[in-house]
């Protein structure tokens, strides 16, 4: 009874303390209370614009409870406090990201107001962690841990661990998920599902699976977000199949994929390198009511590319401009399109794409710029490389290492390796750490162009900062010792990768094989392309295209076709270097019937015959002296839009000419001149060979003009025989003319030259000029041969005595001329 009594007696004076409370400070209406604390916590878009700099920002404000909205004892507590400050969440949060990495933050965090109100610490850890600064959010977590109101819930240990996520910080959100359940917090579906996400992020599929087993076994049904972050992180590992297991078992549960399901199965065929099966779900997805969305579409863009389908990812392209596809191009479809007209070389289109992002009011990121960047690179325009590495700069980005290494590779390839250095050691001294392709990029940059010492510094230096060479170092070493035939470096560079236990793989073995044909070590190639069977390293069509190339320039084609026979054997289909070094080596054997048969053969196959190839097949078919065949060959070319090199036309020209067709050698000759074809020596050698045939003397004589300027570099056959066919043609004046133009060149001139003159000024009857040449010998060093003294002789012992005695004594007084300066040099 006595209990009871002081129980009463206790819950009056309760009572009575509040209804005092009460009067002390004015009633609100606790309805009016709520509504005042819901527009607290609700978020008030703001928009800032600068119409002089053409730029907007959106902004989000929070107020959260302020010094009006704490209870008495808070407010009288810090009104004697001048340091307080009544800032509303959004300021708190600036000030403190405003803070340096070493101040102090909970200084900051002491003097705000709203401290005291256990609602504000949710939204202070939500603004935070959204911001994406880890170190901040974790120190302002520790913090609110230490404060007396605070309360541990599941939101705000679920904001964390999805931080952590996005850091990959995969151990920390573990160590969270541990430590909220050491606090009494249970983790929910939200939970689980940040985990989950966290181990995606890593690669860590095998931890995603236990997580969802023990969500399992903790009672708590997986939700469309849960399913969806577990096959994410099978997906983003590679392991697609796992990832369509997962897939099924969330349909079999009665929880429907949506749009977001089928872009990670996209995304998890595409990490996984199938896509012709993400083009194959994607027809599938279009037959459900789910429409596909901007990332659908990239994903298809970028599987497209990958095989090759450029006009297919062209088209979705336009039809997501066109809005047909019912969502528009964002930034990451623009550098996919930028990415796609890189690969296949059209560099203007790469330019052209980025202008047009730019006008449809979408700002590119850093990737865009270094898909831009790269694209120059790849073909060696450093100076465009370098104009958009500045634009990044000027447009507020910091270039990231990809944007160094594409600058430098530009330099690498347009043979400017000593700006490849100053961009490499640019990076380094703007704090960006290269990185494997950094240091591959440089050796490709210094190897290329023949500087294999630096090549290997870099190398050294490479391993120095503790990056280890890989496959493509080596591989680049090696192509490098193949330019610059150090056959000595070659052994030196495959010890290296055997010491480090770099095991070769095709590439390698390519590179390595084509580097010793280079110098010229037949042997140890073959040696190492046997090594190279007998480790079970497969060979692919480089291989042999290296080895039958190779043996056919050596001229050892028996060799060659052996090559031929085992890559038959292993179902390798052939390159068209295979397919024209072949049938030269069979053309070379006398063997046309093969040659013709491998030259069907390349047709059948869809492997279109270039003009290398028809060249090798003309030179055939003339060393067959098969004429015939070799004009309808060219009659084929003409029908494939296939046009003809110099070494190709030189070859249908001697065809022409010995399938008695000399007509057609000039006509030839003239398209050569439309598509401006440089001319060779064979080439004008054959054409004077149809003026001869045709007998065509004014042809000749406009030949003459279009061989001028080339007369110092031209053969001395070809010129006598052009001096031959104007003589034989009875223009002596003119082949004496052209003799003049010859000697005033500078060309030398040899004995076979003036008995070409000799020879044709006889035949005219031009016995004065004939002594003249006779002395040119003389004067030139050149002794004439007694024939000619004797064809002179003779023809005026044949013209008669008017003329006989006179060149009888110009004969004995050059002959005397000529034998006292033998005498003399005697």
């Amino acid at each position: 009874m006595g209990t009871n009594t002081n129980t009463i007696t206790l819950n009056l004076n309760l009572n009575l303390n509040l209804n005092l409370k009460l009067k002390l400070s004015p009633t609100r209406p606790k309805s009016q209370i709520l509504r005042k604390n819901n527009s607290a916590f609700e978020e008030n878009k703001q928009v800032s614009v600068d119409y002089d700099e053409g730029k907007h920002e959106v902004s989000t404000r929070l107020t959260g409870l302020r010094k009006a909205d704490l209870q008495r004892r808070y407010r009288l507590r810090v009104e004697a406090d001048r340091f307080q400050r009544d800032w509303t969440l959004s300021e708190v949060v600036h000030e403190i990201l405003r803070l340096r990495p070493h101040d102090d933050i909970e200084g900051v965090l002491n003097r705000w107001i709203g401290r005291f109100a256990r609602k504000n610490f949710p939204l202070l850890i939500r603004e935070i962690t959204q911001r994406g600064s880890i170190e901040r959010s974790i120190q302002v977590f520790q913090w609110m841990k230490n404060q007396k109101n605070y309360c541990p819930r599941n939101d705000i240990y679920n904001m964390m661990i999805r931080l952590h996520a996005r850091h990959n910080r995969t151990d920390q959100a573990r160590g969270l998920f541990f430590e909220m359940q050491e606090w009494r917090c249970k983790p929910d579906a939200e939970t689980y599902n940040a985990l989950i996400n966290a181990h995606g992020r890593a690669g860590q599929s095998r931890w995603a699976m236990n997580i969802m087993e023990d969500m399992l076994r903790a009672s708590i049904p997986p939700s469309r977000s849960t399913y969806n972050n577990l096959i994410n992180a099978c997906g983003s590992s590679g392991n697609w199949r796992e990832a369509l297991k997962v897939c099924k078992k969330m349909t079999d549960n009665g929880v429907g994929p949506d749009l977001v399901t089928h872009n990670i199965v996209l995304s998890a065929y595409k990490n996984g390198a199938q896509y012709s099966k993400a083009l194959s779900y994607f027809e599938l997805m279009k037959g459900t009511n789910i429409r596909p969305d901007t990332t659908t579409h990239n994903i298809v863009i970028h599987c497209l590319v990958k095989l090759g389908q450029y006009a297919k990812a062209i088209d979705m392209f336009n039809s997501m401009r066109e809005k047909r596809a019912g969502c528009h191009p964002d930034v990451v479809t623009f550098t996919s399109i930028i990415h796609l007209y890189s690969v296949c070389g059209q560099i203007e289109n790469c330019k052209a794409v980025f202008n047009t992002m730019l006008a449809e009011g979408l700002k590119p990121n850093i990737v865009s710029y270094n898909a831009l960047i790269g694209a120059y690179a790849s073909h060696g325009m450093s100076k465009e490389a370098l104009s958009v590495f500045n634009e990044i700069k000027q447009s507020g980005f910091c270039p990231d290492v990809v944007s160094y290494t594409s600058l430098l590779n530009a330099y690498g390839r347009s043979q400017q390796p000593k700006k490849a250095w100053e961009a490499f050691d640019m990076m380094k001294r703007n704090n960006r750490k290269p990185n494997l392709v950094s240091y591959n990029a440089l050796i490709d940059a210094f190897g290329s162009n023949g500087l294999l010492a630096e090549a290997v510094e870099v190398l050294r230096e490479m391993e120095q900062d503790g990056i280890q060479p890989n496959i493509v170092s080596i591989c680049t070493l090696l192509a490098a010792c193949g330019r610059c035939g150090q056959k000595v470096k070659i052994d030196a560079v495959l010890s290296a990768a055997e010491q480090r236990g770099i095991q070769l793989n095709t590439v390698a073995f390519n590179s390595a094989i084509g580097s010793y044909m280079n110098v010229g070590e037949y042997e140890k190639a073959i040696t190492l392309y046997r090594s190279m069977r007998k480790k079970k390293v497969m060979p692919d069509c480089v291989t042999y295209t290296v080895l039958i190339s190779s043996c056919y320039k050596m001229s050892k084609y028996t060799e060659a076709l052996g090559f031929l026979d085992e890559m038959k054997k292993l179902k390798i289909p052939l390159s068209k270097e295979v397919y024209s070094s072949v049938i030269c080596a069979y053309s070379k054997q006398g063997q046309l019937e093969e040659a013709e048969s491998m030259f069907n053969s390349m047709k059948m196959a869809d492997c279109y015959p270039d003009v290398v190839t028809y060249t090798a097949m003309l030179h055939a078919y003339n060393a067959a002296e098969n004429w015939e065949k070799a004009c309808v060959l060219f009659e084929e070319m003409e029908a494939n839009n296939i046009l003809p090199d110099t070494i190709a036309c030189s070859a249908l020209m001697r065809a022409f000419n010995k399938g008695g067709q000399p007509s057609k050698v000039l006509i030839l000759a003239e398209v050569m001149r439309e598509k401006e074809i440089p001319f060779g020596d064979s080439i004008f050698f054959e054409m004077v060979s149809a003026c001869s045939i045709l007998r065509d003397w004014r042809t000749a004589v406009d030949l003459i003009k279009l061989m001028e300027p080339s007369f110092t570099v031209l053969s001395a056959g070809l010129l006598n025989q052009l001096l031959h066919f104007l003589g034989k043609s009875g223009k002596t004046e003119t082949m004496m003319k052209l003799f003049y133009k010859i000697v005033a060149t500078g060309a030398d001139i040899d004995f076979n030259t003036y008995s070409i003159l000799l020879k044709n000024l006889l035949s005219a009857g031009n016995w004065r000029k004939y002594i003249e040449v006779l002395q040119w010998m003389e004067d030139a060093g050149i002794q004439p041969s007694n024939g000619m003294y004797h064809d002179i002789i003779f023809f005026a012992q044949r013209g008669g005595a008017e003329y006989a005695v006179v060149i009888q004594e110009r004969v004995d007084s050059l002959k005397r001329k000529v034998g006292d300066q033998i005498s003399v040099s005697k």
